[in-house]
């Protein structure tokens, strides 16, 4: 039992997923961080310091608090600005996302483009063909 699932562990995919699991949370990292620290800051910037992720809607006459984490200790809130924001950084991150695999496949075609040399038995076929011509 202990010999199949070292087996399966150890198996190409298993630990190609494995590393794309971890470089996918390290790069999400980076993302959040570019998102929250650099284009967030800038919007906020650009439409004079407006910060959606503190509106909200209380559903309930008990809450009366001034911020989203106090409203949410007295009742029930619907945290549409939350929304919004979370909404904003996905259209941030797809935009980046789809830069690099864009980058990404530029890269792949021009390497594919690059014309590979003919295996070494069809240059022999040519050089006979020529002296056959001669």
């Amino acid at each position: 039992m202990l010999k199949k699932f070292r087996d399966f562990a150890m198996r190409g995919n298993v630990v190609d997923l494995a590393v794309g699991v971890i470089i996918g949370v390290a790069f999400g990292k980076i993302v959040d961080s570019m998102v929250g620290d650099i284009f967030m800051p800038i919007i906020g910037a650009i439409t004079g310091g407006l910060d959606f992720s503190n509106y909200f809607t209380g559903l309930s006459k008990a809450v009366t608090a001034g911020s989203l984490a106090d409203a949410k200790k007295q009742g029930a809130v619907l945290a549409w600005g939350n929304f919004i924001t979370i909404t904003i950084n996905f259209i941030i991150i797809a935009g980046v996302l789809f830069l690099v695999v864009n980058a990404i496949q530029k890269m792949r075609q021009k390497e594919e483009a690059k014309p590979s040399a003919p295996p070494r038995s069809e240059q022999l076929l040519e050089e006979i063909r020529d002296l056959l011509k001669k």
